[in-house]
Order: structure tokens, then sequence, then C-alpha cells
């Protein structure tokens, strides 16, 4: 594992404004994540989680502060910079799936390679690489509607991978599963973090998943700090 930090998060502050009333969600927020971490970042609903892996993920800004990814500025970035950020970088994966209903599972993964221009040939050899992957090759022709939920979620994740992020940042992806697949899905994230060499930023609430994780940051209003690793949800 390399001693520079792929993710470097610096006195982050974001405050959400609804006239006069003020949320600050987070508050000088600063860590690292190194290459090759599963990191769990753990919380209650509404404690920062989601702001927080957003103003990482380059789809808001914070207020005060700045994130470096993979040595790049995100903070500082123009909107065409963080959309290539997004593209090659930083790939998502959300606990609603987000997967296109009219097309197929194989379909779906390659959209983001589309988008890069990759190859055909190139493409389709990835596509059926990443469906293998994370088990779904037999599915490659059915459409989200014809797939469960563990295996939507699947499917979300091979096409998180499509081009080969170095960072990827998961927003409670086990949310709408149940427990034993919830458990089986955070276990492919650690496989996949092992054998494709990314990084990963889980948020979960769930205190069963936490323990597949390396690290646990644990966020509270909007406040985050290393959390033991045996410790329950605070």
């Amino acid at each position: 594992m390399s001693d520079e930090p792929l993710v470097v998060v610096e006195g982050l502050r974001k405050v959400y404004r609804s006239g006069p009333k003020e949320v600050v969600a987070l508050r000088e927020v600063s860590f690292v994540v190194r290459p090759g971490e599963l990191v769990a970042v753990r919380g209650r609903s509404g404690s920062g989680k989601t702001t927080l892996l957003n103003q990482i993920g380059g789809l808001d800004r914070p207020d005060a502060g700045r994130v470096l990814v993979s040595g790049q500025d995100v903070t500082s970035m123009s909107e065409d910079a963080l959309l290539e950020l997004r593209r090659d970088v930083v790939g998502f994966v959300f606990q609603s799936f987000g997967l296109i209903p009219v097309l197929s599972a194989a379909e779906n993964v390659g959209v983001p390679m589309r988008l890069a221009r990759m190859p055909v040939e190139e493409r389709e050899a990835r596509v059926r690489m990443l469906l293998a992957l994370v088990g779904l090759e037999q599915h490659a022709n059915q459409r989200p509607f014809e797939l469960s939920g563990g295996q939507r979620q699947r499917v979300a994740i091979a096409r998180s991978l499509a081009n080969r992020p170095r960072l990827l940042v998961a927003d409670e992806p086990t949310g709408q599963l149940d427990s034993q697949t919830g458990r089986q899905i955070m276990e492919l994230l650690r496989a996949l973090v092992r054998s494709e060499g990314v990084t990963a930023l889980v948020a979960t609430h769930d205190p069963s998943l936490i323990t597949l994780a390396d690290r646990v940051l644990e966020i509270s209003d909007g406040v985050v700090h290393e959390a033991d690793l045996a410790a329950p949800a605070g």
C-alpha cells in the first residue's frame, strides 16, 4: 500500500441555508484515505455522510476547505474537469442503483465506456469481464426489472468500474437490500478493492457491515473522527 494518500480532505465545511436558518452539515472535516483501503463512513441518517461523499466525488462544492483526489484539487475544478474526474477517476454506487430501465445489464455497464468513446470490441470485452467479476455473466441480456435487488446493485457496481476508476464512492449501497444480500454486496466491494486495486469509501449505518472495512470514519453532527472497528455506532 502506497504512503501517498489517494484522498486528502482538509478543513471541509458545508452549510445549508433555508431562510434565516442554517444547518452545518460538515464542520472542518479533515482526513486522508490511502490507496487500496476500504473505508466505511458510519453515521445516523442525516449525520452528513452523503454530503461528505458528494464533496469528495465532485458532485457538490464545500463552503470552505478542499478535497484532493489523486493529487487533483476537486474543489477548484471547472465543471468540464469535474465531468472528466467522474468519468475517469471516481466511480459511484448509489442506494437507488441508478440503472437505465430500458437497457440490459450489459448495456447499462457499457454506458460509461460509450461516453468515453472506448472502441466497440474493447468495450464489449470489458463488459463481459465486469459482469463475470460480479457473478452476473449469465444475466447480461436481462433488464433491471428482471433482476433482484442484489443483482441490480451488482450491475451498478460493475458499471462503476467501467472506466477503471481509482476511487469508488458508494453511498448506502446496501440500503435497499435485506441484511444477507447487503452483506454479500459489501463482501463483493471488499473483494473488488483487493482484486481491482481500487480504493473505496462506503457510507453505511448498518453495524453488521462495518467489520468488513479496513477503517471506520464516524460522522456525527458534521464532525468526523476515526472510530474503533469494534465500537458500536454512536
